[in-house]
């Protein structure tokens, strides 16, 4: 495993590891030890892997596991973005490493990616208060290089046929993840970020169905806001802007 030369000589390091509990813990407990970022994280497996809401992220060998810690990327308030910063990054990397599969990659709000209507991609954004530093985020990314699990509640899918390597992913990765977050500026240029991911989204003009907590909204996807929102268009005429959820059903495809 190794870093594009271009984020190597900026200053970035990697730890690549063997076996680890899970590649976001590792990270943030490098940022409680004084570890300077940026840090990527890597491992060739986890054993207590861990997706958004508490899920578990099923993390087999052959697929990649990598988390970047930032510290004091953003005012506290901004650092959400990064899920749609981490999005586009992920997509470009793919693209740069099987380019034939451009037109079936998709991004799905608010953190996932897509080949076809399957999830191939988890990225889940963390952060903490470290006294002294600030605040350390931590982008962990989960890719199905390999393998894709059989036991989810969403089709899944894997990037064995395109025969790409874990190796080429993750240094076109390294590479994008930093071009990406150059070009976010902590916040102050989102309106790029939302309109790249905007142009790459799943569902964009189509009924769907969000759950946030304990409730399901339905309406149709119309676009994010400044601050990553979902603008859900009602069937009554009236809009909705969802801050945190996701989405269980894209028009008439099931997916979550």
């Amino acid at each position: 495993m190794r870093l594009d030369p271009s984020v190597a000589a900026q200053g970035t390091r990697l730890i690549a590891l063997e076996s680890v509990g899970s590649t976001n813990v590792e990270a943030l407990g490098a940022a409680r030890a004084g570890a300077a970022a940026p840090l990527w994280i890597t491992a060739e497996e986890q054993v207590a892997g861990r997706g958004r809401r508490g899920r578990t992220w099923t993390s087999p060998r052959g697929n990649l596991y990598a988390t970047l810690l930032l510290i004091a990327p953003a005012p506290p308030a901004k650092a959400a973005q990064l899920s749609f910063v981490a999005g586009l990054a992920v997509h470009d990397a793919i693209v740069a490493v099987a380019p034939q599969l451009k037109e079936r990659l998709r991004l799905k709000w608010p953190n996932d990616v897509l080949l076809g209507d399957a999830k191939i991609v988890g990225i889940l954004i963390e952060g903490e208060e470290i006294p002294g530093r600030g605040q350390a985020v931590v982008i962990g990314i989960g890719i199905n290089c390999q393998t894709a699990p059989t036991d989810t509640p969403y089709r899944a899918d894997s990037l064995a046929a395109a025969k790409v390597t874990r190796e080429s992913v993750f240094e076109a990765l390294s590479r994008t993840v930093a071009a990406r977050i150059a070009e976010w500026a902590a916040g102050a240029n989102f309106a790029a970020t939302r309109s790249a991911w905007l142009d790459r989204a799943a569902g964009v003009g189509m009924p769907i169905l969000v759950r946030t907590g304990e409730r399901e909204l339905e309406g149709t996807f119309g676009a994010i806001d400044h601050d990553g929102g979902l603008i859900l268009q009602l069937a009554d005429g009236g809009t909705d802007i969802v801050s945190a959820g996701e989405i269980m059903r894209l028009g008439a495809a099931r997916s979550s």
